[in-house]
């Protein structure tokens, strides 16, 4: 397969926060530097689509790295010859039961990195 056919491209980067108010307040920070627009989620607040700040310490031990692909599954099977593990328990799954999101199994440089389907 070629590796050009999965569109990998960075969705965002997750930073990981003690609590919802430490979240919030970095958020607005980056809000306010940069001229994002903030939207809250149930467990994070997003800055347009750059970054996630996670209401709690998450995956990877400075946070996360989102990449998207135009096939989560086949970029799956790819990533797997290439000695890449996934934690299955995070699989998120869209209505058809295909594979949506899921996470790596390790941290890389200290982040974990996950995949999510494009639109």
């Amino acid at each position: 397969m070629d590796v050009k056919e999965l569109g990998f491209e960075l969705a965002h980067v997750g930073i990981n926060q003690k609590d919802a108010a430490e979240a919030k307040a970095t958020a607005e920070l980056l809000c306010d530097l940069f001229g994002f627009s903030l939207r809250e989620t149930e467990g994070s607040f997003f800055t347009d689509d750059y970054f996630e700040v996670m209401k709690k310490e998450y995956l990877g031990r400075l946070g996360h790295v989102a990449i998207r692909t135009s096939d989560t599954e086949k970029a799956m099977a790819y990533l797997k010859t290439k000695g890449i593990d996934f934690d299955e328990s995070t699989a998120g799954r869209g209505p058809n039961g295909k594979i949506r999101v899921i996470y790596f199994a390790k941290d890389i440089a200290g982040f974990r990195f996950h995949l999510t389907q494009k639109a």
